[in-house]
């Protein structure tokens, strides 16, 4: 059945680009994607899948049972938008300003409607039950564990899920095993001085200087306290303070992001930053407080389910339509998934077929996704979850495809 997945994922691409620029045209922010919700209950109902709505916010659950018993596997899309004004002049560009589908959450669950209607077409065939998961709040990295709360992965014995990568052509997908996304954690500093006038400083205790000594102190725990093996990044994104040039304040506000690949490292860094703040703000006179907010875990695919992925790949699209993915701080919640069941993230090409490495990133307000991936990403998803229901998968130890992704 694998080739015929993409057989007719390729026959409902017209459906599949209208969905998307559907919701392009009208994107939602993290927990309060309620017209994007309704969509996929009325795509869900044409199809005649029953479904769980307000699940973890505004996720939609829906099981499609086969007619044979068995496993229950999982598959997982997002449907928040960004903060961000869309500058792509596309001509269904979001229509809300400020905000925008920068990370291609739309095509996401585009794919998945894609998938549940080549799943429900063969529901007869399935020996076991395929669950849904139309998820909100991703950006935020709080849907994941809302849903989970929630029972969404009660009975589920594997989860799989994809994103879009324009830097990579569509056509062309990439997958790892073991650790492929890393931690995020956030970091709220507030550093407190003595306000004084600008041209009398030694009137004050000036929270701004010392907060720019945090900034630069805090690289040091990438640079001599960590192994160059072991990579983290700790970025302060944001700093706010005073309201005129020539006024000292009495406090500066700072927020940042932690990012981690080895869980024993991410344990070590709440101490190791709350450390540095409180000592370079008492060597400033001022002083620190430090909230430390632990958000998603490291993504780390499971070998069986990333062969089972692999196998899935070369017998729907190909072995050279695989790549080897490049591990990535950028971090993603489906981590959260994978704490508690096995199964596997991958890949999934959405940039221009030459030159991919020269388009805009996620996030980034001219981000364009190149819709010739979303019968590719339908078809994949369908076909995972047919052939684990089916029980194929990759003997332990087969060779894999190499190459890094672009």
């Amino acid at each position: 059945m694998s080739g015929a997945w993409l057989t007719q994922a390729a026959g409902m691409s017209e459906s599949l680009v209208a969905v998307r620029r559907h919701l392009h045209r009208y994107p939602e922010l993290s927990f309060r994607e309620s017209e994007t919700a309704a969509l996929v209950a009325k795509e869900l109902t044409r199809l005649g899948i029953e479904y769980r709505a307000g699940v973890g916010g505004h996720g939609i659950v829906a099981d499609i049972v086969g007619d044979s018993a068995g496993p229950v596997v999982a598959l997982r899309a997002d449907m928040d938008a960004l903060p961000i004004a869309e500058e792509t002049g596309l001509p269904f560009a979001s229509e809300r300003p400020g905000v925008m589908h920068a990370c291609g959450h739309d095509a996401h669950t585009a794919m998945l409607l894609g998938a549940a209607e080549l799943l429900a077409r063969e529901r007869a065939s399935l020996k076991g039950t395929v669950r849904l998961i139309f998820q909100s709040a991703e950006e935020i990295n709080e849907g994941a564990k809302a849903m989970i709360r929630e029972g969404v992965l009660d009975g589920v014995d594997e989860i799989y899920g994809l994103h879009n990568l324009p830097t990579l052509a569509a056509g062309l997908t990439a997958v790892r095993e073991g650790p492929l996304m890393g931690s995020v954690d956030r970091i709220e500093i507030v550093v407190r001085g003595k306000g004084a006038h600008g041209a009398i400083p030694d009137q004050g205790i000036d929270p701004i200087v010392c907060a720019s000594a945090i900034v630069l102190s805090l690289q040091s725990i990438a640079a001599r306290e960590t192994s160059p093996f072991d990579p983290i990044v700790v970025t302060v994104g944001s700093i706010h303070a005073g309201e005129a040039g020539n006024v000292i304040p009495s406090e500066c506000a700072m927020t940042g992001t932690v990012r981690a690949f080895d869980p024993d490292v991410r344990r070590e860094l709440p101490a190791r930053i709350e450390r540095i703040v409180k000592r370079v703000a008492e060597g400033y006179r001022c002083e620190a407080d430090i909230v430390y907010v632990q958000q998603t875990a490291v993504l780390v695919n499971h070998p069986e389910a990333t062969r089972h992925v692999e196998a899935s790949i070369d017998a729907l699209a190909g072995p050279e339509a695989r790549r080897l993915a490049a591990p990535t701080l950028a971090g993603e919640d489906f981590s959260e998934y994978l704490k508690h069941v096995p199964g596997c993230f991958f890949w999934l090409g959405s940039g221009p077929a030459t030159d991919a490495e020269r388009a805009f990133g996620l996030h980034h307000p001219r981000y364009e996704l190149n819709e010739a991936c979303l019968p590719l990403g339908a078809a994949l998803l369908a076909g995972i979850a047919s052939r684990r229901l089916s029980g194929m998968t990759l003997a332990a130890g087969q060779t894999r495809k190499g190459g890094e992704a672009r």
